[in-house]
């Protein structure tokens, strides 16, 4: 007997389509069930005999391909679920700057001195000056928290004023992330559609256009004295000395930030571009005497959806075409690394803001539930193989659909008239929680189909809308999504 509860269901990122690393570095997945289907296809042959009997089943292929479901959560980079986004969106995600010993002290943070306030670290993407830094995971109290950058390098990087000392040898969880900037006293100002600076150079931060913002920290003095700037914001532009946004709160105006240093907060960001990414995944069939391994290899995602419901958890299901596989009683890694922890998400709880058009959806037009699809038209390309393994030796990729689906109660014709008069839109969903946030935001889409329905006594009038993305000038994407590490 093989209990559910038993499975684990474990993933590396493959460098070529279907083919394991070495001696991988498995990674263990969360999730709510699955329907992996890898299993040989056989058909009959079609032989006449007298006998009016059959010869054996011949196998003449392999299927490969079925769909993992979860509850969403934060997506820790390089975890499964943060990988199986890259793979569905057919990109990298564009990281800012970081570095993490990842379970092995003093191997890729090497030194922490009091003198100069420095840290050593292995070459990567640099650290700039002006930049917030989080360090978490050091053995030394003190060198734990959100520092600026004062000397930038990739090699080694400053805090001067942030109080940390010496640390000789990194513990194995520290790790410093990039998760925003701050401006000296009184340089970060806010214009009326932008934020500005006298010295900051914003060009120099890593920025994306079209990547969002979360403007000021917790205390009085690292946040606008004007509330309503305090908030979130998207970026359109970058210059120098200015950065151009939309999505404004209400509220927002001018405040020359007068002797505050003002904190902002920003993430890594993943948009739908051209990379195939494949993965090797393993479900180990634990509570049985001898446990079964199925692995199947060249696991790309070819289709998402993400649910928003409310009142419900936040959930998620991707389905994938993969290429080869195998049966085995032996685990590719015996001791993977555990499952990420961060906290399950719930619509309308964490859901922090649903906009269209760059503003809450109003009017008495409630959301009740938004689901986004994302579909790469996936196929899998068979030949006769001469390499001994049975399987599909490609997968074809098709266009990068996106759809977004929402119902919304009927309050006024906002919505409904734009699915008439054909006017292309945008919607995006932040949902955060324990000071970590993701934005799913499709920039440009056009509501295709949709009819408000009186469907019986005492009920309320729901109106359900399809829509289509297309592609966004400003971005060049169809669907963009940013994930903060950490936000005040």
């Amino acid at each position: 007997m093989t209990d559910a509860n038993r499975l684990r269901l474990t993933h590396v990122r493959e460098v070529t389509l279907g083919t394991t690393p070495n001696t991988p570095r498995m990674r263990t997945a969360r999730l709510t069930g699955e329907n992996i289907r890898f299993a040989p296809n056989y058909v009959t042959s079609q032989e006449l005999r007298s006998d009016r009997m059959n010869s054996d089943p011949i196998e003449v292929n392999i299927t490969n391909q079925g769909a993992i479901n979860g509850e969403l959560s934060w997506p820790v980079d390089d975890s499964p679920f943060s990988d199986w986004l890259e793979s569905l969106f057919y990109s990298a995600w564009d990281n800012m700057p970081f570095r993490d010993n990842d379970g092995t002290a003093d191997s890729v943070i090497t030194a922490v001195a009091t003198t100069n306030t420095e840290v050593t670290h292995t070459t990567g993407d640099a650290f700039v000056a002006g930049q917030l830094v989080r360090f978490t995971g050091f053995g030394v109290s003190n060198n734990n928290g959100v520092f600026k950058c004062t000397t930038g390098g990739a090699t080694t990087s400053r805090y001067v004023g942030s109080g940390i000392t010496d640390e000789a040898a990194p513990a194995a969880a520290a790790r410093m992330k990039v998760v925003g900037f701050q401006g000296a006293a009184g340089d970060i100002g806010a214009g009326a559609s932008s934020l500005t600076s006298s010295s900051l150079d914003f060009t120099t931060l890593g920025l994306n256009v079209g990547g969002w913002l979360k403007v000021g920290g917790t205390a009085a003095g690292n946040k606008f004295a004007t509330a309503a700037l305090n908030d979130w914001v998207r970026i359109t532009a970058i210059a120098t000395n200015a950065i151009t946004l939309d999505n404004l709160p209400s509220g927002w105006t001018t405040d020359a930030g007068a002797s505050k240093t003002i904190m902002v907060f920003c993430g890594d960001q993943l948009k739908n571009g051209v990379t195939q990414l494949g993965q090797t995944l393993e479900r180990g069939f634990l509570g049985q005497d001898t446990p079964n391994y199925l692995i199947s290899r060249g696991m790309v995602a070819g289709q998402g959806t993400f649910n928003f419901v409310t009142e419900q958890i936040a959930t998620w299901s991707m389905t994938f075409n993969g290429l080869t596989g195998e049966q085995t009683t032996t685990s590719l890694d015996a001791s993977p690394d555990s499952e990420t922890t961060n906290a399950i998400m719930a619509a309308a709880v964490n859901v922090g803001r649903i906009a269209e058009n760059g503003a809450i959806i109003a009017n008495k037009n409630y959301i009740r539930s938004c689901t986004f699809t994302i579909n790469n038209n996936l196929r899998n390309i068979g030949g006769i193989r001469s390499d001994g393994l049975i399987g599909p030796e490609a997968i074809g990729t098709g266009s990068a659909d996106v759809s977004v689906a929402i119902e919304t109660y009927f309050g006024s014709s906002t919505l409904l008239t734009k699915l008439f008069a054909n006017t292309a839109t945008n919607i995006n969903v932040r949902i955060a929680k324990n000071n970590q946030a993701m934005i799913w935001a499709v920039p440009r889409i056009t509501f295709t189909d949709g009819s408000p329905n009186a469907t019986a006594k005492n009920t309320d009038v729901m109106l359900s809308l399809q829509s289509q993305a297309s592609k966004d000038t400003t971005t060049s994407a169809h669907i963009v999504l940013d994930r903060f590490e950490y936000y005040q």
